[in-house]
């Protein structure tokens, strides 16, 4: 006898889920709120029937996956979904969480919703780590604008010639002093927080490549494969892989760069084609990083530089082949790029979109492929 499948749309929040089911036969149901707690979530799951005539999403949020996992580990097909692709309505001005529910029911029932890639409990709480790193960065970058305004400010230039934020430039912070002691207190209270985000920096990068072992084996080969990559270290391959997960998901180089939001806008028609702006609606985490790495591509092609043979060292022959090419590659295109008049963060943005191909190619080459359907891969 075929399944009548029940599409449960769910909107979720920190104490309620409001509750929404999309019939085979066109209707809509509106269940009502329950409290977000495991117990009410499988009273709802006895009451809606069998788990495998169920399909259940939700849209992904501040809430996390929790959720995901309950389902999941309950024998129940979920998807959490991207909320920026949810169609809606132009006219329509009035939101409540149960026509949110309703909404998404029906749309998922419709096929109309695009679900994103769930990490599992391991690789989120390895995400989390890489991303407390990333923030403590930017928190840094804050603290030193601020040293920097307020010396200016007050007429301390560094001496022409030395470059910011290197140790030269950290022992002439040291020496300098102010004859107000209000000013000193500011300047000494400015100083001790940069210590300490410097601190906090390398204890969360030791942090890292601690937990880089416990991963799974697959992710710790895309890893070291990814960091021979010039301008990608340990802690940017562990970045791109914690934001990605495998990259076999996407099915071309394209994909993966609109995955990133660094692809250009396009607003095109008829015999018209307008193209602007990058679109950053992708990863903002994953875009950083690799915008970040692509500024390494501004030197010559050094493939046998030491730093990249210590990286490269005990990887198969085709992975460091496709990181050589990317530099033979990359490392001229920035200076044609250059003296074409782009601008210098415009080209950086352009040689990540490329880098992304490159890192595309490593993963189709060091992951294994899915397996066919029924057939059970050896653990």
């Amino acid at each position: 006898m075929p399944h009548t499948l029940h599409h449960v749309g769910l909107d979720v929040h920190a104490e309620t889920i409001a509750v929404a089911v999309a019939e085979a036969d066109g209707s809509v149901r509106e269940l009502g709120i329950i409290p977000h707690r495991p117990e009410a979530v499988r009273k709802l799951l006895a009451k809606l029937g069998p788990v495998a005539d169920l399909r259940v999403c939700y849209e992904a949020g501040p809430t996390g996956y929790p959720l995901y996992w309950q389902l999941t580990a309950l024998g129940v097909h979920c998807d959490v979904i991207a909320p920026s692709l949810i169609p809606t309505k132009a006219g329509d001005r009035v939101k409540t969480d149960r026509k949110d529910a309703v909404r998404l029911a029906r749309c998922y029932r419709a096929g109309d919703l695009t679900a994103v890639w769930v990490p599992d409990a391991a690789t989120e709480a390895f995400r989390d780590l890489v991303r407390a790193r990333e923030v403590s960065k930017q928190d840094q970058l804050r603290a030193r604008h601020r040293v920097s305004k307020f010396l200016l400010r007050h007429g301390r230039q560094r001496p022409e010639g030395m470059r910011a934020w290197t140790l030269k430039h950290a022992q002439w912070l040291a020496r300098l002093t102010f004859e107000l002691p209000t000013l000193q207190v500011v300047y000494d209270e400015y100083r001790a927080t940069l210590a300490v985000l410097a601190d906090r920096i390398a204890r969360l990068e030791r942090a890292i490549q601690a937990a880089l072992p416990t991963l799974a084996p697959a992710q710790q080969a895309l890893i070291g494969a990814l960091a021979t990559l010039r301008g990608v270290q340990t802690v940017t391959a562990a970045t791109v892989v914690s934001e990605l997960g495998t990259l076999r998901r996407f099915a071309t180089p394209r994909h993966l760069m609109a995955y990133a939001g660094i692809v250009p806008r396009e607003h095109s028609s008829g015999s018209g084609i307008h193209r602007g702006a990058i679109t950053k609606t992708g990863n903002a985490h994953l875009r950083r990083v690799l915008v970040e790495a692509a500024w390494a591509y501004r030197h010559r092609a050094n493939p046998a530089s030491s730093t990249l043979r210590v990286r490269q060292a005990d990887q198969p022959a085709a992975i460091v082949a496709i990181a050589t090419k990317a530099q033979h590659r990359l490392c001229p295109r920035y200076r044609r790029l250059l003296d074409r008049g782009k601008q210098p963060l415009a080209v950086a943005t352009t040689i990540a979109r490329e880098l992304l191909g490159f890192i595309w190619a490593i993963g189709q080459t060091i992951e294994p492929p899915p397996a066919p359907v029924g057939v059970v891969m050896p653990m």
